[in-house]
């Protein structure tokens, strides 16, 4: 069984048998109520919409290790960078608040567009939104390893996000469309999960290496070679694929969405220098209310939405993403806090910290295929409970830590966290898919995916504004009391994704999907 770990693994549930005719549900990343329309004219023509000829065994192979490398970017990303943030900081004399925008501007871009992404790769053709997205994705690496000062380096991690959330959707629906039968949609969805474990793991180590060689800069020279050779391997051996229909455009949702998360972003960041309660911070919360209250108010009256807000009137649905929204909230502000403590409080090159690191993604690699395995034999609720409790016990653990703790208690917290990282995802994606119907299962896997994004874009900016809010003196004298609220912040997002997974698999849970129209 895949490993699910994005939330886009969908394809191995969609074979051609559930989708004997084109609909506008049988591809990911379509909206849920989309009308059947005639194809649009977006080719040369009708060869545009004309089937692919079936590829050989090896040039399907090609195509799938051509996706897998765009996943093994964006998951490098997640963990390289964060290695990098002390030298980052000391170079650009970034704060604590620059420090979350470096992560925070490449996460929000990400988590706003990766839904319009999937929509316009369905629209215009998957191999031509893939390569723009290497493109931008690859063009931003360069010029954040050039940025002369901190805000053009945001600005340039801005770029990363909005090419990185042209891949994901993409490379699954090539993905889909070139691995018919399920069987094998199945083990290129496993090796596709994999490439990300993998990345995960590599990450502290390669972003140490490259910190303590080149400097800071060279965390993002790691990105263009691998984006160059998926451009040109894109252009040799992937067909272009689109959906027989695609759905009308939401500007206005899509725009909500950019600033209800960029305003909520923002407060959250600078809310510790300007003030909790200054007119500003004040303005930018608001902002944010205001922005969600007008998507809920404007999506049900489209009869295409950007999200559609039904879904989460199923409790199974529902809770998986706010389960998401915890777990990589906590994972997110795990490596901001243990990068900082490993280097600015105990001293150690980027290299010791990304091995010390290790632990977490080794074992997070290795639970992520016996959770999947779990779910399919008893169901979501044990590897659930195991991940939650798991991730409540090793943040509260966390918080004990001293400028001196031995390395011992930190392999033994960090291995337990990479317990809760690895068990929780394939349960997560459980329950976002059997919490709709199948027909929805597209839209369903995209909302999930921004759900995870930000999960990851909140959990920097909580827990970076309260450590910098209680910081008193330098990093190294004052790092370790005001990191202790932080890591029970953390806990408390463990003790809710065991909270969940007690509720949301319950027969009352079930019975609130089963009502959901199909």
């Amino acid at each position: 069984m895949p490993v699910p770990v994005l939330g886009l693994e969908l394809a191995a549930e969609q074979g051609p048998a559930r989708r004997p005719q084109p609909g506008p549900d049988s591809y990911p990343g379509l909206a849920v109520g989309a009308r059947p329309r005639p194809p649009v004219a977006t080719g040369p023509g009708p060869a545009a919409q004309a089937p692919q000829p079936a590829a050989g065994r090896g040039r399907r192979g090609l195509m799938l290790a051509v996706c897998c490398l765009s996943l093994f970017m964006v998951g490098l990303d997640n963990t390289i960078v964060t290695v990098g943030l002390p030298d980052i900081g000391r170079d650009l004399h970034a704060g604590v608040s620059g420090l979350q925008w470096t992560v925070a501007a490449y996460t929000i871009a990400l988590a706003a567009l990766l839904m319009f992404s999937g929509a316009v790769a369905d629209r215009i053709g998957r191999r031509t939104i893939f390569q723009v997205g290497l493109s931008l994705f690859t063009l931003g690496s360069w010029l954040c390893s050039l940025a002369p000062s901190l805000g053009w380096l945001i600005g340039f991690r801005i770029l990363q996000g909005a090419g990185g959330s042209m891949l994901n959707p993409a490379a699954l629906g090539i993905i889909t469309n070139t691995f018919t039968r399920p069987a094998e949609r199945a083990r290129a969805i496993g090796v596709w999960d994999g490439v990300f474990g993998l990345s995960m793991a590599l990450g502290p180590v390669l972003g140490g290496v490259l910190v303590g060689t080149v400097g800071w800069r060279g965390i993002f020279w790691a990105n263009i070679p691998v984006g160059l050779a998926a451009v040109s391997l894109t252009a040799l051996f992937v067909p272009d694929s689109r959906a027989p229909w695609s759905r009308r455009a939401d500007p206005v949702g899509q725009f909500l969405i950019i600033v209800m998360l960029g305003s909520l972003a923002y407060a959250i960041i600078e809310g510790p220098g300007l003030g909790w309660r200054s007119p500003e911070i004040f303005g930018f919360f608001a902002l944010s209310v205001a922005a969600l209250a007008v998507l809920l108010a404007y999506e049900p009256r489209r009869a295409e939405p950007i999200v559609d807000f039904r879904f989460f009137r199923s409790v199974p649905f529902a809770g998986a993403n706010l389960s998401a929204v915890c777990a990589i909230a906590a994972m997110a502000g795990f490596l901001f806090l243990s990068t900082l403590y490993l280097q600015d409080v105990r001293g150690l090159s980027a290299l010791q910290a990304g091995l010390t690191i290790l632990p977490m993604p080794m074992v997070m690699a290795l639970c992520a295929p016996l959770a999947g395995r779990m779910v399919a034999k008893r169901g979501p609720r044990i590897p659930l409970v195991i991940a939650g409790a798991a991730l409540t016990i090793s943040s509260a653990a966390l918080s004990r830590l001293t400028g001196t703790t031995e390395h011992a208690y930190l392999i033994v917290t960090y291995a337990l966290f990479g317990i809760g990282a690895g068990m929780v995802s394939s349960p997560i994606t459980n329950g976002v898919m059997s919490g709709v119907p199948k027909t929805q299962a597209g839209m369903a896997s995209g909302m999930n995916s921004s759900s995870r994004q930000l999960g990851q874009s909140l959990g920097v900016a909580i827990v970076g504004s309260v450590l910098a809010a209680s910081m008193r003196g330098s990093m190294q004298a004052g790092f370790v009391r005001a990191a202790h609220a932080g890591w029970w912040i953390l806990a408390g997002c463990g003790y809710i994704v065991l909270l969940l997974g007690l509720v949301c698999t319950t027969r009352w849970a079930r019975a609130t999907a089963a009502k959901l129209p199909t």
